[in-house]
């Protein structure tokens, strides 16, 4: 019996080594990229319902859908282990690496960006300007037959029976 408890305390410290993971998974793509914050939002719920996910699954899996404090214990003994010794080190070598690949891709795409560039200057800028020529001709062109009709002013005490 404490045998088993010993086992399932140690699976959910495991349980909060991967949350800690996946946590470090979203600081590191903040760090890298910069977002908005509906964006940060978004991936603030995707991580609790990953986490979410991962607790709830390792309860039916292998505890048979029992709950027990000490499995909530071990999952915050291993997210904090995780977060305190071992994180500062996963978030500067990844940090680094995907760093490194953005200049390396930045490098390759640089001929790629260049030709859309110049795509969208002859392709998509006379649209554009098009589109937003005739929106404010049929906008002045709307305007004018308001103002030509002369339509008669509501007066403000109309009597409703």
């Amino acid at each position: 019996m404490v045998t088993n408890q010993a086992y399932l305390f140690l699976i959910f410290a495991i349980n909060g080594i991967i949350i800690g993971l996946l946590f470090d998974f979203f600081r590191i793509s903040r760090k890298v990229f910069q977002t908005n914050d509906i964006v940060t939002y978004i991936e603030d719920i995707l991580f609790w319902i990953l986490a979410g996910g991962i607790v709830l699954y390792s309860i039916f899996v292998f505890n048979n859908g029992e709950l027990r404090l000490y499995m909530f214990l071990g999952i915050l003994l291993g997210a904090f282990i995780y977060l305190l010794f071992i994180s500062s080190y996963i978030i500067k070598v990844n940090v680094k690496i995907i760093n490194i690949l953005k200049k390396i891709f930045g490098f390759i795409l640089i001929p790629f960006s260049f030709n859309y560039k110049i795509a969208h200057k002859v392709f998509l800028k006379p649209f554009t300007f098009l589109f937003i020529n005739i929106r404010k001709s049929f906008t002045n062109f709307v305007t004018k037959i308001y103002k030509n009709l002369k339509l008669p002013k509501r007066s403000k005490n109309i009597v409703k029976n």
